[in-house]
């Protein structure tokens, strides 16, 4: 079974916990192949868009403009090339959901783009990490996506 994870990292921390979210997935689930598609390495790369052959699980910091997140400064930045990833063809009909991240002092702004996606595109926030994350939130998303690509042991 093919595990599809589709993410931008721009300061290393969404980075770091899908690579240890695919290594926590691994060890518990060896015959398994996840997929991890980092959007800026595309960009990056000058590499087209292309149309998802499966279904997969956005992975998404949060970087806005300033303000307060509820009645200013809720515009994303740095991020819109996952939004155009997931409007490319079919792609927004195969994303499970988005899980996001962010740090928790913003307030308001915390995951606040995670919750924009799902506004947008019709999906649900499956759930959320702070910075790099724990080994609970590992633990949780890993059981999130056992649950929705129905993985038994």
């Amino acid at each position: 079974m093919k595990v599809s994870l589709v993410y931008i990292s721009l300061s290393g921390n969404t980075e770091s916990f899908v690579r240890r979210l695919t290594d926590y997935l691994l060890e518990h689930h060896p015959s398994l192949e996840v997929e991890k598609i980092h959007i800026k390495d595309l960009v990056k790369e000058g590499q087209p868009f292309f149309e998802m052959q499966n279904q997969f699980i956005t992975f998404l910091p949060t970087y806005l403009e300033g303000g307060n997140g509820v009645d200013n400064g809720d515009v994303e930045i740095l991020t819109t090339d996952v939004a155009d990833f997931i409007a490319y063809g079919n792609n927004a009909s195969k994303c499970f959901g988005v899980v996001g991240s962010g740090n928790r002092n913003f307030n308001n702004q915390y995951c606040l783009t995670a919750k924009q996606y799902a506004k947008r595109f019709g999906f649900s926030v499956l759930a959320d990490f702070e910075m790099r994350g724990m080994l609970g939130d590992i633990k949780k998303v890993a059981g999130i996506i056992e649950h929705l690509y129905q993985i038994e042991d």
